[in-house]
């Protein structure tokens, strides 16, 4: 099945909304098609601008909610990106493409099943520059420093290990609260954490850790 109009449709309401404002993003969408990116049930409908359900109750975001953290990650070629719950894999595929062959993308998530997918999601769409991993997202990665770490589940408060594991002048976007969440954006300081904006009320399950929910 030819998926182009359909792309190119959600890529223009995108653009009309306002979610989608950077061409590097627009390429990176491009490279990396929805498609490959959700269950097979669900195919026909990877270019409509919805959540999908994944396993154990997790969700595909909508791809106006991932374009949006995309872009507010402001990633460059080189980077390192740590992701925290990579349910289908396509936010990191995406992030992954704009960081390039020199930078790279850790994700990691809760359910093994659902990292098991996006490994094989990932490989499909021919990504080599992702490191799926299965764990606690909000533990981190010990000992590792990020460009830009990105939480694709709602968390009560920003968990110390990530502020820790992020490099001075790097990006955290991460939504907070419970029932309706707001998402937030922060760049590291010298002193910690500094808010540098909030993007609006989202939807997420939540984060489930150490340092989320319980």
């Amino acid at each position: 099945m030819d998926y182009t109009d359909a792309q190119e449709a959600l890529i223009a309401h995108m653009q009309d909304t306002g979610a989608l404002t950077s061409g590097a993003v627009e390429t990176a969408i491009r490279a990396m098609p929805r498609h490959l990116f959700v269950p097979p049930a669900y195919a026909r409908h990877a270019y409509m601008d919805e959540p999908m359900p994944l396993a154990h109750g997790q969700t595909i975001s909508q791809p106006s909610t991932v374009v949006v953290m995309t872009e507010a990650l402001r990633v460059k070629p080189g980077q390192r990106v740590l992701e925290i719950g990579t349910g289908s894999g396509w936010q990191a595929a995406l992030i992954s493409y704009i960081v390039g062959v020199k930078g790279s993308v850790i994700t990691i998530e809760r359910f093994a099943e659902l990292a098991r997918e996006a490994k094989q999601n990932l490989r499909n769409a021919r990504v080599e520059n992702v490191d799926v991993r299965v764990g606690d997202g909000t533990l981190g990665v010990r000992g590792e420093k990020f460009d830009g770490i990105i939480v694709t589940a709602a968390a009560p408060f920003v968990p110390k290990p990530l502020e820790q594991q992020l490099k001075t002048g790097g990006r955290l976007v991460i939504p907070m609260g419970k029932v309706v969440q707001e998402m937030f954006v922060f760049i590291k300081t010298k002193k910690g954490l500094e808010q540098a904006d909030v993007l609006g009320q989202f939807r997420f399950v939540p984060l489930v850790g150490k340092y989320g929910f319980q």
